[in-house]
């Protein structure tokens, strides 16, 4: 069971006689990757300290076998006690201003995960630590209410799980992201969900009502098909059967589904884009979207790492096609490009998956949720009218 915490700094590594201090290089890590043991069942392959860190600790062998005695990474959870739960964006090439977080890192440790960087902020790790030191947020549903009681508050589509996976495997027990939903349906409030889990068909008792009014769409990222490359890339998400029969049995409630391809990772899962449309369609999926491979800051190396360790026969290569989607470089943050690339690879992909979704049906027709039927319920109606 996972333990509680206190929001602090917690270092990637104890220290020891094996344990030495660098500076910090942003950008590159120090030192090997983890051993094996300690990391079993986690995505990344290497803890390097963040970006804001003055100094990180690099674990080394002193000839005495002293790194055997390290720890093994643990999931641990610290309680965060925040001030407002709704998040407002302004970025033009997302198509929603307002989300919702109830988790800060994700167990999922799916090793791409373009939100790795964000643990910095919190003077830990975007690699090992970004999967096991999480925090959650106990009284996000209580602030949400609060919220959308404001009398200025103006309803539009509340996105959950574009940050971190609401349904990673520490909601079954702490039921924050049901209790979210509990209080969007009281206020017949609009919300687009993003996850990887088969967690989400237990709410289905929620969902399906409010899919009925117009009130919410779900989006599966179904990465790959292959469960051995799933289990290396997204080792704590659910398996690609399990993400298809979910896709099945969200859309047999009545709950529309979009697949997202995501992300596309050059000569790993390019080859399966068509397959992957053609499974999820036959699962009920009504929408299609697909994200090309993003690297931003700390990313970079947790992933290259990781084809080392993997895939080694395929790290040039696979670099190679990124940078001729970056303009070169590994990652280019341009509004507009950041998630589909550019050039002719990025074309080329692009051209693909627009194909393959024409082909068997997707996307014919943008299903908008309703905002309309947001109400405030009528005891919040009754006190404020005493005033």
């Amino acid at each position: 069971m996972p333990t509680a915490l206190p929001l602090r700094r917690q270092d990637s590594e104890p220290v020891s006689a094996s344990v030495r201090i660098a500076p910090v290089d942003p950008l590159a890590h120090v030192g090997s990757s983890i051993d094996p043991e300690r990391r079993r069942g986690r995505g990344a392959t290497i803890n390097p300290g963040g970006r804001y860190e003055a100094e990180q600790r690099v674990a080394e062998d002193d000839g005495w076998g002293s790194l055997g005695d390290l720890p093994a990474f643990k999931t641990e959870i610290a309680y965060e006690k925040a001030r407002s739960i709704i998040t407002r964006n302004d970025s033009p090439d997302i198509s929603f201003d307002r989300s919702i977080n109830p988790y800060r890192g994700c167990e999922h440790g799916c090793v791409y995960c373009f939100a790795r960087p964000t643990h910095a902020y919190l003077g830990l790790s975007p690699g090992l630590d970004f999967e096991s030191k999480l925090t959650a947020k106990l009284d996000a549903a209580q602030l949400l209410e609060k919220e959308l009681s404001a009398p200025s508050y103006q309803p539009r589509t509340i996105a959950i799980g574009t940050n971190t996976d609401p349904y990673q495997p520490i909601e079954k027990k702490l039921r924050i992201m049901r209790q979210v939903l509990e209080v969007l349906a009281k206020f017949n409030h609009p919300v687009g969900i993003v996850t990887k889990s088969a967690l989400v068909q237990r709410d289905i008792d929620i969902l399906a009502p409010m899919a009925a009014k117009g009130l919410v769409k779900v989006a599966l990222s179904v990465t790959t098909l292959d469960p051995k490359v799933a289990r290396g890339m997204e080792p704590r998400a659910a398996s690609p059967p399990k993400r298809l029969e979910t896709i099945r049995k969200l859309s047999e409630a009545g709950i529309p589904v979009t697949v997202l391809v995501a992300p596309i990772v050059p000569a790993i899962n390019e080859h399966e884009i068509e397959r992957i449309l053609d499974a999820a369609k036959a699962a009920g999926a009504q929408e299609a979207g697909y994200v090309l491979l993003r690297l931003p800051l700390e990313v970079r190396d947790i992933v290259q790492e990781w084809l080392l360790t993997h895939h080694p026969d395929k790290l040039r290569h696979v670099m190679s096609l990124i940078r001729s989607t970056r303009g070169g470089k590994d990652y280019d943050s341009q509004w507009g490009q950041r998630m589909v690339g550019s050039g002719p690879y990025a074309w080329m992909i692009g051209r693909r998956f627009e194909m393959a979704a024409e082909r068997i049906g997707f996307n014919t027709a943008r299903r908008r949720l309703r905002t309309d039927l947001f109400v405030k319920p009528e005891k919040e109606k009754a006190q404020l009218s005493l005033f």
